[in-house]
């Protein structure tokens, strides 16, 4: 009875880790879209990791990359968060945005922990998908 316990105990407190930490990386991913909503690039350019801060070097740089490679990032009109997984060692979170025109698309987030908590350090388009599936 002791070990059962013991292994209940243990996975309810690495499952509330995960948690917090999936909650933390859909904070950010949140936080950087509310910014690119506002048109606040200097915000957005806040969440990014510092080599995606240096190969675009200034906010504005990086608005015109979204803005003209990612306009569903830019301008949502949903956002819904799937399953965050880890590949060869890195934590991608998948999202799933709607545009404005109804479209549903698939991006792969990757992200690294940093001293000051999560960062962005990269997005995939994984496609798009059917609304109705």
């Amino acid at each position: 009875m002791r070990r059962f316990l013991l292994a209940v105990s243990l996975s309810v407190g690495l499952g509330s880790g995960a948690f917090a930490q999936n909650a933390e990386i859909e904070a950010n991913i949140s936080e950087q879209i509310q910014a690119f909503k506002a048109d606040d690039f200097a915000t957005a350019f806040t969440f990014a990791s510092p080599s995606i801060q240096r190969l675009f070097q200034t906010p504005d740089n990086f608005g015109q990359m979204v803005r003209n490679g990612y306009p569903m990032v830019w301008r949502p009109a949903d956002i819904r968060f799937l399953e965050l997984r880890e590949i060869a060692g890195a934590l991608w979170q998948k999202v799933m945005i709607t545009d404005a025109n109804g479209r549903v698309h698939i991006l792969d987030y990757q992200m690294i922990p940093l001293e000051g908590g999560w960062k962005i350090n990269g997005v995939q388009l994984l496609g798009n998908a059917d609304p109705a599936a």
